[in-house]
This record gives structure tokens, sequence and C-alpha cells, in this order.
């Protein structure tokens, strides 16, 4: 084996190490809620990738849900929806994204079960600036321009 080879194995087996269907499984609720349905958001680059893991784990349950994530990153999904939307740079498809989600939550009863799949990048993904401040205000101090 080549040092090259041994570098690139060593590369893939870490990446492999850290996709959702490698590490999610084991920490999804064991069972369905009795009485409601299981509703999954999330935000992150990963948020797509963790969705379809959470579709395949559990086909017998009643779930739905809303995850984020970064443009080009979405995967498909049967029950739970997926939206794209700016990372590094927040922008509107996020910020009207976020408060769809805040509605789902808002929205879920106490026999429901939330499981929420948040990984790196979910503060870009679930901007949501408070009353007063701008998603423009937002952008500017991302990019360094606070002016």
């Amino acid at each position: 084996m080549t040092p090259r080879e041994l570098l690139l194995g060593g590369f893939r087996a870490a990446v492999a190490s850290v996709q959702a269907t490698a590490v999610l499984p084991p920490h999804l609720p064991e069972s369905r809620p009795r009485d409601g349905r299981l509703l999954v958001i999330g935000a992150g680059k990963a948020a797509a990738a963790m969705a379809a893991c959470v579709e395949a784990e559990r086909p017998e349950s009643d779930l739905s849900g809303l995850v984020i994530t970064r443009h080009g990153h979405g995967v498909p999904t049967r029950r739970i929806e997926v939206v794209e939307a700016g990372h590094p740079l927040p922008d509107a498809a996020g910020q009207s994204a976020a408060l769809r989600l805040l509605d789902l939550v808002r929205a879920a009863n106490p026999a429901d079960q939330v499981l929420a799949l948040i990984s790196g990048g979910g503060s870009s993904l679930l901007s949501l600036p408070v009353d007063g401040i701008s998603l423009t205000e937002i952008q500017r101090v991302k990019i360094g321009r606070a002016s």
C-alpha cells in the first residue's frame, strides 16, 4: 500500500464514519408516539441526509416535518419536507422556512414527539431575526460590513 492509498483510505473511512446512516440510528426514539406523531424538524448542512435516514429507519412511524439545509445539499425524502437556503450567508428562503418550522412546533400537541436534527450550519440556515433586526443587518454582520 502506498502512502497515498493509505491516506485516501483513512480519509474515506473518516467520512463514512460520520454519515447520518452511521451515526443517527442508535440515537433515534425506540418507538413511535402512542397517540401522536413523530415531528421531525432540523437545520444544518446534514439536515436533509439525517431526515432521509429517519425516514428509512422509521418507515412505520406517523412522521412528518421540515428541515432546512444548504443550497445543493437536499436529498429526496417522502414525508419530511426539505428546504434549501443560504449558508454561510442567511437568506430569505431560510428565514421563511424558519418561520414555517416554528409554526410546525407551535402546532404540535402533547402526544407528539419532536425530533430536532441540528448539524453544522444550523445558525445560518435557521435565521429568524427578532423584531427590530432585519435579515439584511444579519447578512452585513456575517460578511463583516456592519455599517
